[in-house]
């Protein structure tokens, strides 16, 4: 089994031997690492077995079985791992910098198609297509020395970088995050995770930041570009949708209940307003 790399909350170092440019790590656990944080490597993740909600940057969504992430530098993520759905939860991962292997390595004319890779990547992404050869790259990684898996990753990028992918987030604070910052907005995301289903005050998430009303929605929207109840909602809203996928005898309105909503009207328009159909229709398409 590989070495597993202990974190700190944001932010932190993967730590490596001196002379080393790419990490591959193995997490093997009753649940991913859930607190918030970020860090100098790029990684690219496929997850082999476990679901749950991720967050990355200012938006959150799911991640399930055979899903393959690209997290980019520095951007703030926490996978938050539903032990509903599995006893143990495994992730393979790369990490590597785009100077990694020379400061100009990624410049060259020869690696211009993984432009659009890195880009992508500062936002994060999840790849769509193309995804049984990635896994089938990510598979072999256990078994070969340090040079094949450097090969296995430039394999890896060009098959992401030709593939359909989706963006994991739509904004991301450009500055390093403090330790304090990393701290307090770890607890606010692990609270409103926690308790998206009960009424949250604004005093009362304030208050989980060690700030006062007004200082904490300022400084909670320079760093989300969105407001604490934007976020809340949409946590809702990706709950919702996990329980109409995994609950079709639940009706939309005990849905509704569940999730925190107060009334079914709110629901409906809030679920259309962000997955662009109302939760009856979305049943419809997945059922």
């Amino acid at each position: 089994m590989q070495k597993k790399y202990s974190l700190k909350v944001l932010p932190f170092k993967i730590p490596k031997p001196k002379n080393e440019a790419l990490i591959y790590q193995e997490d093997r656990d009753r649940a991913f690492y859930g607190e918030l944080h970020q860090h100098q490597e790029i990684q690219i993740s496929l997850i082999v077995k476990g679901a749950g909600s991720l967050i990355v940057a200012d938006t959150i969504s799911e991640y399930k079985e055979n899903d393959i992430i690209i997290i980019g530098s520095h951007v703030p993520h926490v996978l938050k791992s539903d032990q509903s759905t599995s006893d143990e939860f495994i992730m393979y991962s790369l990490f590597f910098n785009k100077t990694s292997f020379g400061k100009q390595f990624f410049e060259l004319s020869d690696m211009s198609g993984t432009l659009d890779f890195f880009k992508d990547s500062e936002y994060g992404m999840k790849v769509l297509s193309k995804k049984q050869k990635i896994r089938r790259q990510f598979n072999k990684l256990n078994k070969q020395n340090k040079l094949e898996r450097v090969a296995s990753l430039l394999k890896i990028i060009n098959l992401i970088s030709t593939a359909t992918t989706t963006p994991l987030s739509s904004f991301v604070y450009k500055k390093k995050f403090t330790n304090d910052d990393g701290k307090r907005l770890n607890d606010v995301f692990k609270y409103a995770m926690e308790k998206y289903f009960e009424p949250i005050t604004l005093e009362e998430i304030a208050d989980k930041a060690n700030m006062g009303k007004n200082s904490f929605c300022r400084y909670f929207k320079k760093r989300t570009n969105k407001t604490f109840f934007q976020f809340l909602i949409e946590i809702r809203i990706e709950n919702a949708c996990k329980l109409i996928n995994s609950n079709p005898d639940l009706s939309i309105s005990e849905i509704s209940e569940q999730c925190g909503f107060g009334a079914i009207a709110n629901f409906n328009r809030k679920f259309k307003e962000i997955k662009g159909l109302t939760p009856s229709d979305y049943r419809a398409k997945r059922y």
